[in-house]
Order: C-alpha cells, then sequence, then structure tokens
C-alpha cells in the first residue's frame, strides 16, 4: 500500500483528523496522530512488518502489517492488540466474507469482530456490560482498527465507493469479546480448540435488542422473541428466502445461558430451537406480506431463518441482565469467518 504518512509529535490532532480524512483516512471522528514513535511502539518485536496480507475491496489497495499497524494507533489501540487486528482482517479477506459486497452494497452492513479465548483479556478487552457501547476502550478500539484498515487500504469513501443509502453507527466499530463461560466458544464449536485465540468477523448490521419472553424460567419462552426477531429480520430484508442462505448471530447474556445451561440447553440445542421456531414463524408469516414484484414466490418448506441450525452462532457476552441481542448478517451474500490470532 502507498506510504501512509507520519506527523510531527507536536501537530494539532485536528489539524491530523481533518487532513486524513481528506486523503480518505479516517471515520469522521477524531484520531490519535500517527507519529513515528507511537506507530513503532506497537510495531515493536513484530518480525514481519511488511507482510502482505492482500489486495483490499473495493478498490483492492494492498494491506500489510505495518499497514494495520498504522490505522491501529489512529484508532487508539494498545500496541498488544495488534495480533488481534491483524487477524481479522485476514479473516475479512477470505473469498466467503465478500468484503466487495459488503464494502459497496447500498445496505449497511459493517464487519463485526468477535474475540475469543484468553487474548481478550490479556489485551484489556470486555465480555462483560455494554461489551458493544460506550466506555469500553480496547473493544472500540479495536473494532475502530479493522474498520478503519479495511476501509482506507480498500478505498470504501461514502458516496464514492461505499453506496450506503444511510449507513451505520456499526461501521464506526463493532466488537465485543465472548465470555469464558457457560458454553464453550464459538470458535471452540468450529474446531479450533478449548482456549484457542480467535476472531470471527461477520458482515452484520446494527444489533438488535431482543428481551426473553413473558416469565423466562424455561429456555423456550427465553428464547422465543429471539426466534421471532430472527423471522422479522428475514422478512425485513424485502425477499424472504435470501436469509436461508445465511446465518444468524445470537449475543446471550451470561444469565441466560446459565438459566438454559440448567435445563440441559447448550448451544447446540439453544441453536437448534431458534432455528426451527425462527423458520416456522417465517414460513407463517411471509404469506401475508406483499413483496415487491421482482420477489419469487417460495413454497413454504423453502423459507428459513439461516441455512442450517449450525448457521445459528450463539455467542455468550455481557453482563448482569436478561437482554439479549441480534447481529443480523448480510442478506446480500456473506458468510463469518472465524481464525485463530497468531504471534506477529
Amino acid at each position: 500500500m502507498a506510504d501512509l504518512p507520519l506527523v510531527a509529535a507536536d501537530a494539532d490532532p485536528a489539524a491530523v483528523t481533518a487532513d486524513l480524512l481528506a486523503a480518505g483516512h479516517g471515520d469522521g471522528l477524531p484520531v490519535v496522530p500517527p507519529t513515528a514513535a507511537r506507530l513503532a511502539a506497537v510495531l515493536a518485536g513484530v518480525a514481519g512488518p511488511d507482510a502482505v496480507l492482500g489486495p483490499v475491496p473495493p478498490l483492492f489497495g494492498e494491506l500489510t502489517v505495518r499497514g494495520v499497524a498504522w490505522y491501529a494507533v489512529l484508532a487508539g489501540c494498545p500496541a498488544a492488540a495488534l495480533p488481534v487486528v491483524v487477524a481479522a482482517c485476514r479473516a475479512a479477506l477470505r473469498p466467503e466474507v465478500n468484503l466487495l459486497g459488503l464494502a459497496t452494497t447500498t445496505g449497511a452492513p459493517a464487519v463485526g469482530v468477535l474475540v475469543h479465548g484468553p487474548v481478550a483479556r490479556r489485551i484489556g478487552m470486555t465480555s462483560g456490560a455494554g461489551g458493544l457501547g460506550t466506555g469500553t476502550a480496547v473493544n472500540a478500539a479495536v473494532g475502530r482498527a479493522v474498520s478503519l484498515a479495511l476501509a482506507g487500504a480498500g478505498g470504501a469513501r461514502a458516496g464514492l465507493t461505499d453506496m450506503a443509502t444511510i449507513g451505520s453507527p456499526a461501521k464506526y466499530t463493532c466488537c465485543t469479546a465472548e465470555a469464558a463461560r457457560p458454553l464453550p466458544s464459538l470458535a471452540q464449536r468450529r474446531g479450533l480448540g478449548v482456549d484457542v485465540d480467535a476472531v470471527t468477523v461477520a458482515g452484520v448490521g446494527g444489533p438488535v435488542e431482543v428481551l426473553p419472553g413473558e416469565g423466562y424460567r424455561e429456555p423456550p419462552s427465553v428464547l422465543g422473541p429471539a426466534a421471532a426477531a430472527m423471522a422479522g429480520l428475514a422478512l425485513a430484508a424485502g425477499d424472504p428466502g435470501r436469509a436461508g442462505r445465511g446465518e444468524q448471530f445470537l449475543l446471550l447474556p451470561p444469565e441466560l445461558a446459565a438459566l438454559c445451561g440448567e435445563q440441559g440447553w447448550g448451544a447446540d440445542r439453544i441453536a437448534g430451537h431458534l432455528f426451527a421456531e425462527g423458520s416456522a414463524l417465517l414460513r407463517a408469516w411471509a404469506p401475508s406480506v406483499a413483496f415487491r414484484a421482482d420477489v419469487p414466490a417460495y413454497a413454504a418448506g423453502d423459507l428459513r431463518v439461516a441455512g442450517c441450525a449450525d448457521d445459528v452462532r450463539v455467542v455468550v457476552t455481557g453482563g448482569p441482565g436478561v437482554k439479549m441481542a441480534l447481529l443480523p448478517t448480510w442478506s446480500g451474500g456473506s458468510r463469518s469467518v472465524t481464525a485463530a490470532v497468531r504471534p506477529l
């Protein structure tokens, strides 16, 4: 990628932010001025700073580890977080993620990042209260660094190459950590092993809050509104058949995960129930919804809220309380990738 500018230690942060944004580096929020000392600190101990991660859509600029580190400085990332940011950027370039589609659609998907394993705690991330919200500095910085690096190297600019009609605040940052308990991590369930440091990237919309059903003492009542929300999101996509090619991410707080676990409901059973109940609701509701003329009619059995039950991804995260969240995946065609975090 082209040389990325470094600024003097006494540079005015407001002027730096404005100049970098004009040059296509930034998201509109203030950035940490990229000084030589800050970049050197993030790259300290990195064996291959000029290793190439690959070309980044939509304009296919080349992204290197050094480039990721430069954007990590802008985002305010701690140096220890660089391997996580690099792993997430590398995963986002996998063809199944379809970053070209995510970056150029008139929809508003963002690259969401979930961090698994002990690395989250080591770098100061939280899997507790408000992990996707304000005040979680490292969570926010890691997600922002990924977004800045992919957009900057790829040339994604609003109204020019990023054609999102309205956009989404998730494009600034959408990142949290998975709790270590009570369910096995998503990375473990996807075959990476126990307590492996890993990241999952997915093309997602903004989080949709979901409350448990009345009483919420039994798993079906807890999960009923989440199944309904999955069906509703499939209808909101305009073509209810698209959901059957995608995934669903449910962020489940530890309190509800423990309640389900105490009654014999692990991640697979939760996912299977959400898939079955959500798909049944989608099939019941779809005939009453008027779709565009170009949307094909579907046989009732063809409609489902995800490709299969395994495509419903249950992730334990959050603090005290019983509020869940769905991260709706982009219906245009994107699949999540879970990858190990490797030393640099």
